[in-house]
């Protein structure tokens, strides 16, 4: 194996360990109760990441064979995935710029509203055919029993840092002025004009407010927060990618160099 097929086989398996930390951020991403019930929005990062996985691996058994159209096949494959993945970060970046998260006195968790996210986030949740999948998966999930479960007071519920799904889909409005009973249940409303889902709000455990379009702001707050936070480890992966590219590009010009001469030598040109 010639000195170019040896850098561009290092390269391929740091290209495969890239792959590694894009599949756990589409998995912890998938794991997300909000995610789940979105499913056009619950794998793509895996995927891409299996892909990658996959393409380096091919690359890495081209370079250490010797195979010039199977490292020819990686190049194309691959850069093809890096385009894929830049489009998958700008429009995750597009979308997820837009905060309607707004602070409320007196509460260490944050509020949202649904006019505060991008048109076309809004536009998805409040599909009436998506919501009503989505709002049933989210009544099934254990969203909102987990709070029943870890705070009793209305001192420690207040002061929790609730998720964006939380504090809207599990709660009415702080707005409506309810009285606390515990997480999943608020009784008597002093400001119930205050906002259009302070009617909608019930205490029935299969309805809380997950009509309201407070929950649906919620759902995209979770969206946003989970997606910033896996863009960073993309944003690392795909300029790691880049460079590995790059170089193997570069590394796959010396080997096809390093084969005429080869040739040259023993007469074959």
């Amino acid at each position: 194996m010639g000195v170019s097929n040896k850098i561009t086989a290092v390269l391929n398996f740091m290209a495969l360990l890239c792959s590694i930390p894009i599949m756990a951020a589409g998995i912890w991403l998938a794991s997300k109760p909000d995610n789940e019930c979105i499913h056009s929005v619950r794998w793509p990062v895996f995927v891409l990441g299996v892909l990658i996985l996959l393409v380096s691996l091919a690359g890495f058994i081209g370079a250490y064979f010797n195979k010039q159209g199977l490292l020819a096949l990686y190049l194309f494959c691959m850069a093809a995935l890096i385009i894929l993945l830049l489009i998958v970060l700008i429009f995750a970046f597009t979308v997820t710029r837009p905060d309607g998260s707004y602070a409320v006195p007196g509460r260490a968790y944050r509020e949202y509203r649904l006019e505060g996210f991008s048109k076309w986030l809004r536009d998805y949740v409040t599909d009436s055919s998506n919501w009503q999948k989505i709002r049933v998966c989210l009544a099934d999930s254990d969203t909102c029993p987990k709070l029943t479960e870890n705070y009793i007071t209305a001192d420690q519920f207040f002061t929790a840092h609730i998720s964006p799904l939380q504090a809207r889909c599990c709660k009415p409005p702080t707005a409506c002025g309810y009285n606390y009973v515990n997480p999943n249940l608020w009784i008597n409303p002093v400001y119930p004009s205050a906002d259009q889902d302070c009617l909608l709000w019930n205490n029935d455990q299969n309805i809380l407010c997950y009509n309201c379009n407070s929950c649906r702001a919620g759902l995209l707050g979770n969206l946003r927060k989970e997606w910033r936070r896996a863009n960073v480890i993309l944003i690392v992966a795909v300029v790691i990618l880049i460079w590995v590219y790059v170089v193997a590009c570069s590394a796959f010009k010396n080997a096809q160099t390093e084969e005429l001469f080869r040739r040259y030598k023993q007469g074959w040109v």
